[in-house]
Parts: structure tokens; C-alpha cells; sequence
């Protein structure tokens, strides 16, 4: 079902309004601009399937209300983009959330499972790709178009009653609380300008009357991004961020010497640039942003992250998931260098699963040994 008026939406929102459980999916254009064009939205209620078209639909207020209900659970597959652009779409973020990616890790899947992956795996159906690469935003839709967009929900509820089935079965459902809500929760996808210079690479490299500028530049990057709603890498990329960063140009000759910022960027851009440089090197060294530069540890510290990622793993094979599931490499460097107190370990199921047990050999109160060729666990 192809859905283009006001019409059919509203009775298609009817249909469906005693539901429990709705999949979503959504296809979106981002390349050119800052905020993601939502293109098709396609729902699913069993074997009922649609795909809405929002470029012809001005009113999606009875889709937006429906989404909105609480006692609803929107199924997405790898569904943050989808649940972020809903939000600025709806206002609201589509809330209870359960995500098939997510939940499959649980289940014995790998990490960060494809959608095709995960039906193939799953239901044994082979999924056409063919238009992976579609410009969505282009209209008329090709039938061929609209199906595949269509099979990326008509699976989706089959793979949510087995996971969550599965799930329930291996009392590991509620584990997932926190993920889901984390996913469902609006601050998540709130961008806070500010806080932009510490995703820009290469911004170690640089000291702290550096990093003010840069703190300032960045915002206004992002702020000058929104306002004309275009990629942040068009209106100034990286590489170029650092160097205004390290150099702090204050007048357009000096901007136009940075590489990858030529004469029509600074025309269109530099002022502004210029500005964010004087509000940077405005910044009184006290209040001069730090990043923190991790400490490579001591030998020991080193050497007790590699027993415990052993532990990890032995765990992690005995219930069937990915280690990177329990704890990354990073978490676990963090755990052997005493920095424990906010660490996903110490809390909710990844403790009562590995984290307990990370202390216990930190404690000496358990310890590994071999025995047949396997590494064990021994209880002291």
C-alpha cells in the first residue's frame, strides 16, 4: 500500500489504531543538508504494510498522534536515524522503542546485525537489494522502489515476535530496558553546539588557547549549519576547522592562507569565522576547555586489562554473545585503571553478567586457570 492523501492516511491510522506493536522504518536524504529530509515513512501492523509518503501528505498529524500513544511499542532495525528525525518531525521522540538490532546481539547475532542479515539468519529470506542507492526524494517512486522500501517493514514484526519471544524464554528482556530508553529519550538526540569541538578530529593535537577557539568555532559551525541547513563539512570541513583553530586568523587575508578555505568560502563564511576566532581568544586561560588525555597506565594495569578481556570472553562465549556487547576494549582498559565508578560494568545486567565477576578477579577472589585446553574460572 502506497499511501499519497490525507485521506487514505487518516483511514490507514484507523486500521491500524488498536495495535500493540508497530514497526517503522524510514527512508531520508541527508547529503546536501544539515537536517535529514524524511522521504517515506513505511508502518507495519502484522501482515498490514505501508508506505506514507510525506512529500505528498502536508498533514501527519494522525500518523504523529498515533505514534505518540504510550501504550504502543514502535519496533525499529538499527532505528536511532529513524527516532531522531521523528523527533524533530513529531516534536516528541516515538516512545516504547524496541530495536531488532539491539535485541538480535542478545540472542547470539554479531554486533551491529544488517536488517538483510538479521531476515536471512532468522527466516531464511534473501532480501533484494537493488535499490540500496535510491535517491528517495525524487518523485514519481518506482514501483520497484516503493516495495523495497516495503520489505524493510514486511519482516520486521515476524523478527520482533521471535526476538522478543526468544528473549523472554532466556530472562534476558529487561536487560535491555536502559538501551531502549536511552534510545526513546529526546536529550539523546539534542546537539548541544557548545560541546561540537570534541567530535572534530585531530582536536588533541591541539593546546588549550587553541582548543577556545576551536570550542568557539565549532559552535559556530553548527549553529551556521542549521541556520542554512546545509552539511557542517560545506561550511567549513575538519582539517580546515583545526588549522582556523591553531593559526586564529583574524582578518580575511589570514583566513584565505588555510588550505581548503578559498576565496568564495571566506566570502560566504569569513566574518563570521573571524568572529567565533575573536570570541575564542577571548576566553580567559582559567576557562580554557582541557581535553582529557588518557594516561597510558602502568605495566600492570596493562597486563591485568588483558586478564580480565580474557574473562570477558569466556563469558561472553557462555552466553552466546558478542564480548563488544559486555565491554569494549576501552571500558575494560578504563575497569584495570581503577576508573569504575560511572562504567557501564558496574550497573544493570552487563554487572550481574561479567561486571561482579571483573571485581571478584581484581579482588584475588577468583583467579584463571587452564585445565583441558580451556581457559576456567576458579572460585578461591
Amino acid at each position: 500500500m502506497y499511501i499519497t492523501d490525507s485521506q487514505a492516511l487518516s483511514s490507514f491510522v484507523a486500521s491500524i489504531s488498536d495495535a500493540k506493536v508497530i514497526v517503522i522504518d524510514t527512508e531520508f536524504m541527508r547529503e546536501k543538508t544539515y537536517y535529514a529530509k524524511l522521504c517515506l515513512i513505511q508502518i507495519g501492523v502484522g501482515e498490514v504494510i505501508a508506505a506514507i509518503d510525506p512529500l505528498a501528505i502536508s498533514d501527519l498529524g494522525p500518523l504523529w498522534r498515533l505514534l505518540e500513544r504510550p501504550e504502543i511499542t514502535k519496533v525499529f532495525h538499527a532505528g536511532s536515524q529513524d527516532v531522531e528525525i521523528l523527533y524533530r518531525e513529531m516534536g516528541m521522540t516515538p516512545a516504547p522503542v524496541f530495536d531488532t538490532q539491539i535485541a538480535a546481539t542478545l540472542t547470539g547475532q554479531p554486533a551491529q546485525v544488517g536488517y538483510g542479515q538479521l531476515v536471512r539468519s532468522v527466516l531464511g529470506v534473501e532480501l533484494d537489494k537493488g535499490d540500496s542507492f535510491t535517491d528517495w526524494s525524487a518523485r514519481p517512486l518506482k514501483q520497484t522502489q516503493i516495495e523495497y522500501a516495503l520489505n524493510d517493514v514486511r519482516y520486521l514484526t515476524e523478527l520482533y515476535t521471535r526476538l522478543h519471544n526468544q528473549l523472554v524464554e532466556a530472562g534476558r528482556l529487561a536487560w535491555l530496558s536502559q538501551d531502549f530508553e536511552r534510545m526513546a529519550d529526546p536529550a539523546t538526540y539534542d546537539i548541544v553546539p557548545e560541546e561540537q569541538w570534541r567530535r572534530v578530529k585531530r582536536a588533541s593535537s591541539l593546546d588549550r588557547k587553541a582548543l577556545a577557539v576551536l570550542r568557539s568555532v565549532a559552535a559556530w559551525r553548527e549553529l551556521e549549519a542549521q541556520r542554512r541547513d546545509l552539511p557542517k563539512r560545506w561550511v567549513i570541513g575538519d582539517e580546515s576547522l583545526i588549522e582556523v583553530a591553531r593559526r586564529a586568523p583574524q582578518d580575511s587575508a589570514s583566513l584565505s592562507a588555510i588550505r581548503g578555505l578559498g576565496d568564495r568560502a571566506v566570502g560566504r563564511f569569513g566574518s563570521g569565522i573571524i568572529a567565533a576566532v575573536a570570541d575564542g581568544l577571548a576566553v580567559p586561560e582559567e576557562e580554557r576547555p582541557r581535553l582529557a588525555k588518557r594516561k597510558r597506565g602502568p605495566k600492570a594495569a596493562a597486563q591485568l586489562s588483558d586478564l580480565l578481556g580474557v574473562l570477558v570472553r569466556i563469558r561472553a562465549r557462555d552466553h552466546g554473545v558478542a564480548p563488544t556487547l559486555l565491554a569494549t576494549r576501552d571500558e575494560i582498559e578504563s575497569f584495570a585503571e581503577g576508573e569504575r565508578e560511572n562504567s557501564p560494568l558496574m550497573v544493570g545486567w552487563r554487572h550481574t553478567l561479567v561486571g561482579a565477576e571483573l571485581e571478584a578477579l581484581v579482588r584475588g577472589d577468583i583467579s584463571l586457570r587452564v585445565s583441558d585446553g580451556e581457559v576456567v574460572v576458579e572460585q578461591h
